[in-house]
């Protein structure tokens, strides 16, 4: 078997036990209530309906994943250039991503002044949604998710930090966890599902729009870190662009 065989093979052997987790739990609990409905209260109703709600999103979030990394594979993935306020577009994915983590709080240190950035909008969309549901995902209970900009008058990029307080990651996992299908194996992840392709497609995503990502885990308490996703995006002063390009 050569290495795109077993790459291929790889590839689908993730994905069938990634959508069979969700589909089983969606039929189980659909079942019970089906057959079982003059018998439940109206709690556990509400709390079946509500596991099903989930398993939904989380089958719908892997489909995307996978389609985006078919394109991403394929060199389809045609973006549309634009100037865009950052603002918007992060405030439309918290206010997605706070319905599904209930216990997180979110804080937005979006400076006023913040220049327009010049890139795909669904596409930036995607990268934002991506990091801030990966940090609500990890975070610890009750913890607060941060998001934040930050640029100067005279450079070429605007920076986006999203944090949030957990377990942390390790130095020598930074290049890692971009890769397809990685997750760290510790005692939260073990806990909490995911494909392993959020990261990747966002990396792939933010460099597509000729930007950078990195992350940082930062000790700060009982044994907690502070955990830094930073994308640099382009400014959207396109005659900025335009002179870098022709090194004028």
């Amino acid at each position: 078997m050569n290495d795109i065989e077993k790459s291929y093979e790889d590839f689908i052997s993730t994905v069938s036990h990634e959508l069979r987790t969700p589909l089983t739990s969606i039929r189980g609990f659909y079942q019970t209530m089906l057959t079982s409905w003059d018998k439940l209260d109206e709690k556990k109703k509400k709390k079946f309906l509500k596991i099903i709600e989930d398993q939904s999103n989380r089958l719908i979030n892997l489909v995307e994943n996978m389609l985006s990394v078919t394109r991403l594979s394929s060199g389809k993935n045609n973006l549309i250039f634009k100037e865009i306020p950052v603002r918007p577009v992060v405030e439309m994915a918290v206010s997605i991503i706070k319905n599904q983590y209930v216990d997180k709080k979110f804080d937005l240190e979006i400076n006023p002044k913040t220049p327009s950035i010049l890139v795909d909008k669904d596409k930036f969309q995607q990268i934002m949604n991506n990091l801030i549901e990966n940090a609500a995902k990890y975070g610890e209970e009750n913890s607060t998710i941060k998001i934040e900009t930050g640029f100067c008058e005279n450079c070429e990029f605007v920076s986006i930090k999203v944090s949030n307080l957990g377990i942390g990651i390790k130095e020598e996992d930074y290049e890692r966890i971009f890769t397809k299908f990685s997750r760290i194996d510790n005692p939260l992840t073990r806990k909490v599902q995911g494909s392993g392709l959020g990261l990747y497609i966002t990396k792939n995503l933010v460099e597509k729009m000729n930007g950078k990502i990195s992350v940082k885990s930062e000790p700060f308490t009982n044994g907690k870190y502070i955990t830094t996703f930073e994308v640099l995006l382009p400014s959207g002063n396109v005659e900025k662009q335009a002179r870098a390009k022709c090194n004028l």
